[in-house]
Order: C-alpha cells, then structure tokens, then sequence
C-alpha cells in the first residue's frame, strides 16, 4: 500500500502529468484526494502497471476519492509556453476542478509552481510513492490514452491508438510520410535527422 504524504491535516491533493514527452496530443495531468482508509493492493504509479490494471483502478479512484479532477493543455498551447509551464499548467487546472480546495498539494516530480497561498512539495518519483500521487498518474494517464484512441479514428495512419502520440518509430515515419497534424506538437523534434517530410 502506498501511504499519503501529509504536509496538512486535511485534504492533500496529489497531481501528476501524462504525455509529457508525446509528439501528439495535449498533456493531461489529475489531481486527487484520497480518503484517509483507502487502500487498494494494486494502486502504484501508472507506468508499472498494465494497461489492464490501470483501466481496472480507473473507476475505483473515481468513485471512493473525495475529490478528483483532470486539466489538459493542448498541442498549440505547449508549443506557446513549452511543455514545462504546460505540465504544471495541467496540474493547476486539475486543481481548479477540483470540488474541495485542498489544504496542501503534493507533485510528482521537481518542478511546480504556486498554486494560490496553498503549501506545496515535490517529490522526485513521487508516484511510486504517495497514494494519492498514484491514484493522479493512473487518471492523468487512463483519460489521455482513452482521448488519443479517440483521436485515431479520425487520424489512424500515426496508431495513436498504440502510441498514445510518444515518439515510436513508426509515429515518426508516419509524421515523415503524411506530414504533421493540428494535433502534433510543432515545437517538438517530430522526425529524426534521416527522416523528411514529403
């Protein structure tokens, strides 16, 4: 079982990001507060999990958390204010649909900003750690993954559907063969040096 991390006595939300190094798509990141019993023998941080298991967490989070929410930064956006403001752009947004403010905030990561008068912390690897960050990683990456499959029916030649949009080789031949979408990040290393658009 993965514990929380109480810098506060009430209400600590943990947030994290998914699609931070994709060539497609926005970045989502989730934030969560978790009641103080729960447990799950599987909650982990979303990378160490199976796609499977990730799904199988998914609406166990969202119905027992006391509050949950996702922010998403587009594709034009990240390459506005590049993807690092864009991260933890993600996360304020997901604290702002949040139901409940939270007495404090921890991130996955080493970099964030403030968010209102609210006491922070970050975490290298937090996600593997703190439940709550956890129970954020799997939602920041179950709702891109669902958005990006959505996304591959109107573009299937780039297997968003597979990739998710992170930079694979066939994403990178199809971005040489077919060009760019609105939907890829222009201020991204789309293709490798060898490979041309046509």
């Amino acid at each position: 079982m993965l514990p929380n991390c109480y810098i506060s006595n009430r209400y600590e939300a943990g947030c994290d990001e998914a699609g931070r190094g994709c060539l497609a798509g926005p970045v989502y990141a989730a934030a969560v507060i978790l009641p103080d019993d729960f447990h799950h023998p599987l909650l982990n941080d979303s990378k160490q999990l199976t796609e499977a298991r990730r799904e199988k967490l998914r609406p166990i989070i969202e119905s027992e958390a006391i509050a949950w929410a996702v922010g998403v930064v587009s594709a034009q956006e990240i390459d506005k204010i590049n993807i690092l403001n864009a991260s933890i752009l993600a996360m304020h947004r997901a604290l702002d649909g949040l139901n409940i403010v939270p007495g404090a905030i921890i991130v996955d990561g080493n970099r964030f900003k403030p968010y209102g008068d609210i006491p922070w912390q970050t975490f290298v690897k937090g996600d593997g750690r703190f439940g709550n960050i956890a129970a954020a990683s799997i939602l920041a990456k179950t709702h891109r993954d669902e958005y990006m499959c959505n996304l591959h029916k109107q573009h299937p030649q780039y297997g968003w559907n597979i990739n998710k949009g992170y930079p694979t080789k066939a994403h990178r031949e199809a971005i040489a063969t077919h060009g760019p979408t609105e939907h890829h990040r222009q201020s991204f290393r789309l293709l490798n040096p060898q490979l041309t658009l046509f």
